[in-house]
Order: C-alpha cells, then sequence, then structure tokens
C-alpha cells in the first residue's frame, strides 16, 4: 500500500510555482500541512510514494525555506498526470488506515542522551535526507520496519537492493570511519574505491554532495551510533 511497485505507477507532480498546474497558490500553512501530515490542499491523502512519513520531521524553518526556493523558481505550466493505482488502492481516504498503522506526525526531536553532532546527523538522516524511505525494509503493507533501520533490503527502488548502512561488520558499513562515509557522500567514492551505483549515484549527485562538510560528518557520526544490524537477519 506504501508503493505497490508492481501493480502501480506513480508520476510526480509538478512542484513550479505555476498557479494553474503547479503549487504557486500554496500557502505556508498548506505547504507545511503536506510535509507534516501528508495531506495535499484540498484535504485529500497523499499516497505515502511521496515521503511525508521522513519529511515530517523537517522543521518549519527548514520546511518553508524549501518552499521560498521552490517559489523562486520560473513556473512551468504541465499538467500532473494522474497515477496509475489498482482499485482499491486508488482510494485516499484509505491512506487514513495506513497512517494510524504506520505513520508518525513530528517534528523531529533530538535525543537528549546524544551529543549536537549526532542529533544533528539523525535529523538529516531521518527527515531531511530521508534515508530509511530507501534502506529500511518494509512490511507486506509498505510501513517500514523500524526494528530493522537502515538494514539494507533486497526490494528498493524500482525493486533493486539497496545496501545495509548501519555499522555492522560483515554486512553494512561497521568497517567505515566518519571520514570513509563523508567521502561517499560527497563523491560517490566508498573505500574500496568502487562507485556507487543506483538510486545512491542520483542522491549524492543530486543532493548529498552539496552538504556543508560539517552536515556530511554528523550524518556519519549519526550512522555509526546506531546498533548493528545483520543485513537478512
Amino acid at each position: 500500500m506504501h508503493s505497490p511497485r508492481r501493480s502501480a505507477t506513480f508520476f510526480t507532480p509538478n512542484i513550479t510555482p505555476d498557479r494553474e498546474t503547479g503549487i504557486g497558490n500554496w500557502t505556508d500553512d498548506q505547504f507545511l500541512r503536506a510535509l507534516r501530515q501528508g495531506v495535499r490542499p484540498d484535504g485529500a491523502n497523499y499516497f505515502p510514494v511521496f515521503p511525508y512519513a521522513s519529511f515530517t520531521g523537517i522543521t518549519d524553518e527548514d520546511a518553508l525555506a524549501i518552499k521560498a526556493y521552490l517559489f523562486s523558481r520560473a513556473p512551468v505550466h504541465q499538467p500532473n498526470r494522474r497515477h496509475d493505482v489498482a482499485f482499491p488502492f486508488s482510494w485516499r481516504f484509505l491512506q487514513t488506515g495506513w497512517k494510524l498503522l504506520f505513520f508518525t506526525q513530528g517534528p523531529f526531536r533530538a535525543a537528549p542522551q546524544q551529543d549536537g553532532i549526532v542529533n544533528r546527523g539523525a535529523y538529516l538522516v531521518t527527515s531531511l535526507a530521508h534515508c530509511g524511505e530507501c534502506h529500511t525494509p518494509r512490511n507486506p503493507l509498505g510501513g517500514l520496519r523500524s526494528s530493522r533501520a537502515l538494514s539494507g533490503t533486497k526490494d528498493g527502488p524500482d525493486g533493486k537492493p539497496v545496501p545495509n548502512i548501519t555499522p555492522d561488520g560483515a554486512t553494512g558499513i561497521g568497517k567505515w570511519d566518519r571520514s570513509d562515509i563523508a567521502t561517499v557522500l560527497k563523491t560517490g567514492l566508498t573505500p574500496e574505491e568502487s562507485k556507487v551505483k543506483g538510486a545512491m549515484r542520483e542522491a549524492v549527485e543530486d543532493g548529498l554532495k552539496y552538504l556543508t562538510d560539517s552536515d556530511r560528518d554528523a550524518i556519519a557520526a549519526y550512522l555509526l551510533s546506531r546498533p548493528p544490524i545483520r543485513e537478512g537477519g
């Protein structure tokens, strides 16, 4: 129900500030409600392929900065394509039940037992970068298996495997140090001198390489602070 990849096709919407086909008429409150609650301006639920379950943790300040950037772009008049979702999953009101089962509304809350660097990394990983949406396995209804957070999955985006990024020494990144992780996020080059591929390559090229050095180090600190989980266990 989260993203039935084999029975549905979802088309990304127009998020330019075009007033007819994009988000040009959205208020700040409507933008925040979309990210925080997964609800459209007309009150209908978004399908969770829009990762509001992670974006809910984004602070109001960062969310409105994102909106300001989007509204600074040139508007593009391009009508949205209708999703191809099999009945009855096409009924958006059914997503209310999914939310009751698998959605916890934000914003992000820092862990008092962790230092500022680790908490900054936690915010980036779990909210802004929404790493768990790809790196965490899902249950049959598409909910993230939180007990196995970031432990990788054989059925990631487009049905392709996604690696374990917990500090497990055998199947994860337990043999990497903080500088190794930061280098991967900046260049896509692993300590084994291989280039990341697929969705991770796109994540590096389109976003992660633009992070500050301190933010990449915070992500590394957070990942290495996590409990190791054996992939496939």
